[in-house]
């Protein structure tokens, strides 16, 4: 085998990403096939979510539908993965793969960004929770996520009073 093994993109059925993935690396264990078909991964992230002032670490997968494999194209290889069960083919140009370049390997592997997601946005109305100002309200000027900061506008004693929190001790009102 003189051809470097490079990284294609598979497109699978939306929720079969973990099967597929399953499936081709079972059947390159029957056959012994590590040497072709080299690595099968499902891209995930994880991301951190606020939700009634809670935080809780989802694992959440970065692009679904897809299903990345590092592998040497040949007629086998080829067949095997396209006629896995929930594979609908390779991205490519008539589904012909298309392998990925180093930037997009780099960008899809190396960086692992961990991503805040909260159930309000600006101008909302919130409700502090867990802190002094416990049940007061407030309307969300800005959502910092690289802080996990909100900054609100709460009225207390008739004025307005600007104030910045952590993302975990706001409650997004109905």
């Amino acid at each position: 085998m003189s051809e470097a093994a490079k990284w294609y993109v598979v497109h699978t059925y939306s929720g079969y990403e973990n099967k597929v993935a399953q499936n081709i690396e079972k059947v390159v264990e029957n056959r012994k096939l590590h040497k072709l078909i080299q690595e099968v991964r499902v891209p995930t992230q994880v991301v951190t979510e606020t939700i009634n002032g809670k935080e809780k670490e989802v694992e959440r997968k970065t692009f679904p539908g897809y299903v990345l494999i590092k592998m040497v194209v040949t007629d086998d290889t080829w067949y095997i993965v396209r006629n896995t069960r929930g594979c609908t083919g390779f991205v490519g140009p008539a589904s012909v793969p298309t392998p990925l370049s180093e930037e997009e390997v780099q960008k899809t592997f190396g960086i692992d960004v961990s991503v805040v997601e909260v159930n309000f946005k600006e101008g909302d109305r919130v409700q502090i929770s867990g802190t002094a100002m416990d049940g007061f309200i407030g309307i969300v000027q800005s959502i910092n996520l690289d802080d996990r900061t909100v900054d609100l506008l709460v009225s207390m004693f008739g004025r307005e009073t600007p104030t910045t929190l952590p993302i975990n001790q706001v409650v997004a009102l109905d």
